[in-house]
Formats: structure tokens, C-alpha cells, sequence
């Protein structure tokens, strides 16, 4: 479809005007024509219509052709302006198009109209064409400039010609600094000689090529960015430049990274937690085994009192072994709860490493191996302040390692003292004040060096593959290594494969000197001798307990000291029969009960009595636990299983004064 042409016809003279429509219609120019004659009509016309191309006369009363001209270029400097007239000089000719006329025609020679239109509209059409191409070049200019990704062009060789504001931004270079330069300033030297000749030869062959770059920044700083590199052709498909996309994943690549190692962590802990469970199922059932399978052959008619007692001793023993198991599970437990606290006591440590001694040494030599002592402080200076019973735990994991790993040789327990600058672990550690350095030193497998740290975490022992399968939940090293950092010190070891480990560890020197140790005044009752029935009168014993066999296994350990058991199986009982009996002289609380636990009903029953004893008992064993029970009411506690000599001596601690 050909276009319609506007056309504004300025003219006073409507027989001039008549003239130029039929020389119009006689060349088949589709138009549309609007005449005007006056000034205002003339701006009407202009504002109104888009007009393609305005024709006028040079001389009009009241209103000349220039004037026209002037108004034209002026506002609408587009619209190209042909003069129509018979008077006009050619002074006039040329001054008219140094003003910006397009042409003139004299109206003698109008054969020129038509060409002077046509010529006058295709130039119009490439104006427009070329500014629609300007638009577009400015809009696309400023989206290069202001896009947030960083946008590079470079030649066929690769120098760079442009460089927009982000990656000038990004990189911290200027604008000079990067103009024929090649990209590899950004290098990090992590990319390979191969990575870059597959992407040379990608953009060579008129592909395009995606890829990550590791790059640097002017400052040194690393960054990534994810890249689209691609070949740019000239209208005849000559190969001209590349152009290079960029944008920056530093962020979502740390994000993305920091994922992968959370799922390897979550991986690993869950591979260690099931080989952890494996070990532990391990664990439970070969002492359980030893238990159950042992009181089934008690029960053989025509054994032996040796046999018995042999039976019982390897019972007792697997009991203790899996109590063990379920004391360090329970430790790791408070110590991760946050729940584990400090008893912080005068401690002789000179006292408390022969207790290690002596309790070890016979299973020591009866592996054919020595046992040493080395204490380096006379007993006046050797009173510190700590906590004792995690300082007994410390060692004796250290040892129990010790023993289990070592099967010829010896075995060194000792300790030195510090002073404020030691080195341990590779490591210059700066202390606050004078330390004690205890070392347990043996002649054991060893262990590799890349197992080092890791033995100090959690169920590490359930990991090692490459020794032989030992007794063990793997828990010791990470508890004593909780005690001692609890205890203001550092843990560490010094191993060699088939020569033997010292392991080390630190605690502050916080000498006591004129003080003695303070007695164990909880639940250990020392000094008390378990009195007969004859020497001490029978007690009247409530029970309140919810377990048929525990409340069997208790009846049975006070009956010689009791002379009336009550046995109730709820707190709500054991309140009623405590109302029931104003004689009672023991309740045996436990706290784990239904329908009412035993620190409500302990709380309860002081309301209206002050005077019988109440010892909590409970399985939980956790740390709180006698604060817990004194707060309710109760006169002590103890923890299940039972030791029958410990609750003896708490039950005449608390009632012997009845006698």
C-alpha cells in the first residue's frame, strides 16, 4: 500500500493553488491536501496534522514565505519546506536554502514540482528512518551502559574496545586501563590451558560459549561470574568482534558451595551417626548377651558354688560395662544440653593421679606391661582448685585408651608444670597465669596423623576402619575434651603409627596450699558403717514406686533394716498412705511415676509433714537432678541402678539419729 502524503499549500492566489492540485492529481501523487493563506490558519494546520511536506508561496500579503520558513524550521524542523513562486529572485533561491528550505520551484517551470515533492518526501522517510536508527541505537547504548551485568566487546583478537560502567564497577579498573587489553587481566590462574582452547575454538566456529570464570579483582579480590561469550558478524557475515555477557555469582556460588558442604556434613554426620548406632547396638548387646545368657545358666540345677559365683562376677561385670556405655551417652548428652556444670573444689592432684594408679595397675601388669607414676609437686603444693570428679574422668578415659590400645610396653601418667608461654599441638598457646601440663604416655598402635583432630569428635571410633574392632561408643576423648575446655584447658595428642601416643592436656594452676581437699558430701556417705538390724531398730519404709522389679530389687535391700514396708505405685498414693501413717519414718521416692511425679508429691507431703525422710530416686541421672530433689522437699537423692551399700549409707545418714 503506497503512502498518503500531507501536504500544506501556504498561497493567497487560489488559481496558483488550483495549478499545484492538478499537477498532483496529474502524476498520481496520493495526497492530502490542506490550503491555508493566513499566518493563523498556517499554525493551525501545522498543530493539528502531521504534514509530510509543507509547499508555500515567497511573497503573501501580511505574511511572507520566510516568515513561514522561519516558523517552520523552527518548531517542526522535520518537515521538509518547498517554495512555490514566480517573483523569487535567485539572491533569494539561495538565501531561502541557507534558511532550510528543501528547494523552490518557479511556477513557470512546474514540470519540477512533482520531483521536488518526491525528492522532499524521500529524504523525510530517511530522516525518520535514520532517527528511528539513532533512537534505537541511544536506547540500546544505554542499556548496554546501564545494565547491571558486566558487557564486553573486544576485536577478533580478543583486545577489548568497550567496556560498560558494571564491569568497570565489578572489576574496579577504569574505562583506559581496560581498552586493549585482553580479558585475561581478570585471570585468576585457575582455568586451564584446555578450558580456553575449548572456548576459543566455541567462538571461532560462529558458536556461542557458556562457562564460570574465576576472576580478580585490580584489589586482588576474587570473585565468579557465570559468562555468555559470543561472535558478532557484519552485514556481509565477516566476523568482526566478540561480545562477551557477564554476570556476577559470587554470592549465589558461596551460597551454592556452602549448601554442598552443608549436605557432605549432614552426609558424613549421617554416615557417622549410623555407624555410631552400629557400634552402640554392638555395645548394648554384648554385655546384655553376657547378663541375660549367664542368669539363664543360674538357673542349671547342680551348679557349684564356684560356678555361681563365677556366673555372678561376669554379670556384675557386663552390668558395669553397660552402664558405662549409658553414663557416657548421657554425658554427651548434659554436655551438649548445656546442662553439665562445675563442681569446683581444693583438689589434691597428687592424691587423685595414685587413685588412677593403683586402681589401674593390676590390670596394667596383667597384660604383661608397666604402669608409671611421675608426680612432679610436693604434696603441699599440689592442693588445686577444680573440679575433681571430671579431673577423675579425664584420666581414667585416657588410661582406659591407653590400655586398650597398647599390648606391649608401658604406660606413663604424670604431670609438669607450665609456664605462662608453652607450645602444644604445633601450636605457641599463651596462658593467663602458671599451668598444669598431664600427660597419660603409651606404647600403644599409635594413631595416623590425618585421624588426629577427628578422634576428638563424636563417634569417631565407630569411623576407623583400618584397626582392629575394640570394646567402645567412641565418646571418652570428645567427653574429656569437653571437661577440660570446660575446665579452662586445651587437649591434644602426639602420635606416631607403631611407636605409641602421649596424649596432653591442660588445666589452670590455682595452687591451695594451706587448704585440704573437701570431702564428697553428696550421695557418697564415707565414714558411715553399715549397722545390724540388732544395732539399729527397724524403720517403717514407704515405697513409691511405679516398677514392679525395682520396687522388688529395693524391698529386698532395706528389709533387714526395716521392721514395716508400705508399697504404693503413684505419687497420689503415696500421699494418701503417708496421711494414712504418721509413723512412717523412710519414703523411698521415685520421680518418675504416672498419674503424679515424686517432686510434686514430695512438695505436697511437706505441707503437712516436715519430719520423715524422703530420698528421691530417680533414672535419670542427670546433672540438676539433687538440686531438683532438695528444692521439692527431699533429704537426698540417688540415682538408678541402685548400689545397695550407697542407699544403706544414705538411709542411716539421714536416720540413724532415730535410734
Amino acid at each position: 500500500m503506497e503512502s498518503v502524503i500531507k501536504l500544506l499549500h501556504l498561497e493567497d492566489n487560489p488559481s496558483d493553488a488550483q495549478l499545484v492540485r492538478s499537477a498532483l492529481k496529474k502524476a498520481n501523487v496520493i495526497h492530502e491536501y490542506y490550503f491555508v493563506d493566513n499566518e493563523k490558519d498556517y499554525l493551525d494546520i501545522l498543530k493539528a496534522q502531521k504534514i509530510d511536506i509543507i509547499l508555500s508561496d515567497y511573497h503573501l500579503p501580511g505574511f511572507s514565505g520566510t516568515e513561514a520558513l522561519l516558523m517552520a524550521k523552527t518548531q517542526y524542523p522535520q518537515i521538509p519546506f518547498v517554495f512555490i513562486s514566480g517573483t523569487m529572485g535567485e539572491d533569494a533561491a539561495i538565501d531561502s536554502l541557507l534558511n532550510g528550505a528543501t528547494d523552490y520551484v518557479l511556477k513557470n517551470k512546474m514540470e519540477r514540482l512533482i520531483p521536488a515533492i518526491n525528492r522532499a518526501y524521500r529524504e523525510l522517510q530517511e530522516h525518520k528512518a535514520r532517527q528511528m536508527a539513532e533512537n534505537e541505537l541511544r536506547k540500546l547504548s544505554r542499556a548496554i551502559e546501564q545494565s547491571p551485568n558486566s558487557v564486553i566487546i573486544t576485536d577478533i583478537k580478543g583486545s577489548m574496545e568497550y567496556v560498560n560502567s558494571a564491569t568497570l564497577k565489578l572489576t574496579g579498573y577504569t574505562s583506559e586501563e581496560l581498552i586493549g587489553q585482553n580479558p585475561s587481566i581478570f585471570g585468576s590462574g585457575e582455568k586451564n590451558k584446555q578450558e580456553y582452547a575449548i572456548l576459543w575454538e566455541t567462538i571461532l566456529s560462529g558458536k556461542e560459549w557458556f562457562g564460570e570464570f574465576h576472576n580478580r579483582k585490580k584489589s586482588g579480590e576474587l570473585y565468579w561470574e557465570s559468562a555468555s561469550i559470543a561472535p558478532l558478524f557484519s552485514e556481509n557475515g565477516e566476523m568482526t568482534n566478540f561480545l562477551g555477557i557477564k554476570t556476577d555469582i559470587t554470592e549465589s556460588k558461596k551460597l551454592t558451595m556452602e549448601l554442598i558442604k552443608a549436605k557432605e556434613h549432614a552426609e558424613e554426620s549421617d554416615r557417622l551417626k549410623t555407624a555410631f548406632l552400629a557400634n552402640m547396638s554392638h555395645e548394648i548387646r554384648t554385655p546384655m548377651n553376657g547378663i541375660l545368657g549367664f542368669a539363664e545358666l543360674l538357673k542349671e540345677p547342680g551348679l557349684s558354688g564356684d560356678e555361681q559365683q563365677e556366673y555372678i562376677q561376669i554379670i556384675e561385670k557386663s552390668g558395669a560395662r553397660m552402664l558405662k556405655i549409658i553414663n557416657d551417652i548421657v554425658d554427651i548428652s548434659k554436655i551438649e544440653a548445656g546442662v553439665m556444670k562445675l563442681n569446683l573444689k581444693e583438689s589434691d592432684i597428687n592424691e587423685q593421679t595414685g587413685y588412677i594408679y593403683t586402681f589401674f595397675k593390676p590390670e596394667v601388669e596383667a597384660k604383661g606391661m608397666k604402669l608409671y607414676l611421675k608426680n612432679t609437686l610436693p604434696s603441699n603444693e599440689a592442693m588445686i582448685e577444680t573440679d575433681s570428679e571430671k579431673l577423675y574422668a579425664i584420666l581414667m578415659n585416657l588410661v582406659k585408651n591407653a590400655i586398650k590400645y597398647t599390648e606391649i610396653g608401658s604406660i606413663e601418667i604424670g604431670y609438669d608444670v607450665v609456664g605462662p608461654v608453652e607450645t602444644y599441638h604445633g601450636q605457641v598457646e599463651t596462658y593467663h597465669g602458671t599451668s598444669l601440663r598431664f600427660y597419660v604416655k603409651d606404647t600403644g598402635m599409635g594413631i595416623p596423623k590425618d585421624r588426629q583432630e577427628a578422634i576428638f569428635e563424636r563417634f569417631t571410633q565407630a569411623d576407623i576402619e583400618d584397626i582392629k574392632a575394640m570394646q567402645g561408643a567412641g565418646l571418652g576423648l570428645t567427653i574429656s575434651k569437653s571437661y577440660v575446655e570446660m575446665l579452662g584447658g586445651h587437649i591434644w595428642v602426639d602420635s606416631e603409627v607403631g611407636r605409641g601416643s602421649t596424649f596432653y592436656f591442660t588445666l589452670p594452676y590455682r595452687n591451695q596450699p594451706n587448704k585440704k581437699p573437701a570431702q564428697y558430701e553428696f550421695g557418697s556417705c564415707q565414714g558411715i558403717e553399715i549397722q545390724s538390724k540388732k544395732s539399729f531398730p527397724g524403720l517403717k519404709i514407704l515405697i513409691a514406686e511405679d516398677d514392679l522389679n525395682s520396687e522388688i530389687l529395693i524391698n529386698i535391700l532395706v528389709e533387714k533394716l526395716s521392721r514395716e514396708t508400705i508399697k504404693v505405685r503413684n505419687g497420689r498414693d503415696a500421699i494418701e498412705a503417708c496421711r494414712n501413717h504418721h509413723d512412717l519414718d523412710l519414703i523411698l521416692m521415685d520421680i518418675q511415676m504416672p498419674e503424679m511425679g515424686g517432686y510434686e508429691a514430695t512438695q505436697l507431703i511437706r505441707q503437712f509433714n516436715k519430719e520423715v525422710v524422703i530420698i528421691a530416686q530417680t533414672a535419670f541421672g542427670l546433672s540438676g537432678d539433687r538440686e531438683k530433689a532438695l528444692d521439692a522437699g527431699c533429704n537426698d537423692y540417688i540415682s538408678k541402678p541402685i548400689n545397695k551399700l550407697l542407699l544403706l549409707q544414705l538411709i542411716q545418714k539421714h536416720c540413724r539419729k532415730k535410734t
